[in-house]
């Protein structure tokens, strides 16, 4: 019996969620969710930053709806947090950190988050989710969104006046994600119609013509920046080359995309399947224990080759996530099998038995390092990995748990 269709698999995720949703509990401070350190302490060193408290309204979101005690506080404490710490009441928006003084960049990155926290708190039903959702979608609309183009800007000065010239991929696949969250909670369908400008954008066209090699940097006219931090290959956000991850991840959202589309009745591309397996398979030839290691690296050159070997935890539970919705979609033993095998992967290198939560980031001999990731900040991906195989494709996994759609679909 494949592990995705065995109920002590699912007793066993479930018992996953609830460490990890008792982990982040400690990072709440006043200002709202800080960044923790390997030890589940609060690392006094940083800014309490906007998508980390986003990420945890969303994951304490979804422990309100697995009926977890204690949740609820959480979401409000966030949501609090927002309005009064975080919330730009001169020019809207939200600053993208809060510490001494308020970080001024806003970021599309971290508004995608805000849209999330509040699709999910609305979901919740949390006082004030819906308020926040209402706002975020207008900042989004109004500063994000570029009609043109049909995708999102990269970033703005604290005023909106300035734009940086930089334009980034992941900023919106995370847009994708939000804006799939935020056409399931409000039922306007003018949200799906952009998250799936984006994705061909994206996928359709600048993954495909680099042989799904998904290109994360662009210059203001969309032209990729194929060498972008060639000297600074590492870094946890704008990192050189092609991030494996981002392609499992992006596999996982055009399936979710499709789904949703099918679900109202829309005309579905005939591009969206194939590149979901192409992603998927991609992902496993150029990432997984290419260096002869175990484990997906960070990133490869365009020509494929590994650039850097560190290993991120996010990318397993996208991994995971990703082969669990393939599989739903297109049943196939051997993505079963992936899915086993990253599990297996998890438990016995990323998961951290002793302190709680996951190593964020393994070295290329698979022991713990720091060099990307230090700490633990999040747990918004693992939480994701212990409930998407347990949710239909779509709706998104808030709206999900709010429709009792748990374990619904055999």
């Amino acid at each position: 019996m494949s592990w995705l269709h065995n109920p002590a698999h699912t007793r066993w995720l479930e018992r996953e969620s609830d460490e990890l949703l008792a982990f982040a509990s400690a990072a709440m401070v006043d200002k709202g969710f800080a960044h923790l350190d390997r030890t589940g302490n609060v690392d006094e060193t940083r800014p309490v930053e906007l998508w980390i408290t986003c990420r945890m309204i969303h994951s304490f979101a979804l422990g309100v709806m697995l009926g977890r005690p204690g949740a609820s506080t959480m979401v409000d404490h966030g949501l609090a947090a927002l309005g009064e710490h975080f919330h730009d009441a001169e020019h809207s928006g939200w600053y993208s950190a809060v510490g001494a003084e308020p970080a001024q960049i806003k970021e599309a990155y971290a508004h995608a988050f805000v849209i999330l926290a509040g699709a999910s708190a609305t979901a919740a039903g949390r006082p004030g989710g819906e308020d926040l959702l209402t706002a975020a979608l207008e900042v989004s609309e109004r500063h994000f969104w570029d009609e043109d183009e049909g995708l999102v800007m990269e970033s703005w000065d604290q005023t909106f006046t300035t734009a940086e010239e930089y334009r980034g991929v992941n900023a919106n696949m995370h847009t994708v994600e939000a804006y799939l969250a935020a056409a399931d909670v409000t039922g306007s369908d003018v949200w799906l119609d952009r998250a799936l400008r984006i994705s061909t954008r994206v996928i359709d066209g600048f993954a495909r013509e680099h042989q799904w090699r998904v290109p994360e940097h662009f210059d203001a006219a969309w032209n990729p920046i194929l060498d972008y931090n060639a000297e600074t290959p590492a870094d946890p956000f704008r990192p050189a080359g092609a991030t494996v991850g981002h392609w499992l991840e992006w596999s996982r959202l055009l399936l979710s995309l499709r789904a949703g589309l099918q679900a109202r009745g829309r005309s579905v591309p005939d591009w969206m399947m194939p590149a979901a397996r192409q992603l998927f398979h991609a992902a496993i030839d150029e990432g997984w224990g290419v260096d002869g290691t175990e484990g997906f690296i960070y990133t490869v050159d365009f020509d494929g080759a590994p650039l850097v070997r560190e290993r991120m935890h996010w990318v397993v539970t996208e991994a995971i996530g990703a082969a669990a919705a393939l599989h739903r979609a297109e049943p196939d033993p051997q993505v079963a099998r992936w899915y086993e095998t990253w599990w297996e992967h998890a438990a016995v290198y990323l998961i951290d038995e002793e302190e709680g939560s996951w190593f964020h980031e393994l070295g290329p001999d698979n022991e713990p390092s720091d060099t990307v990731w230090p700490g633990k900040p999040d747990i918004y991906h693992a939480l994701q990995a212990t409930l998407i195989p347990r949710l239909p494709l779509t709706p998104s996994i808030a709206p999900a748990l709010a429709r009792g759609l748990l374990d619904s679909v055999e």
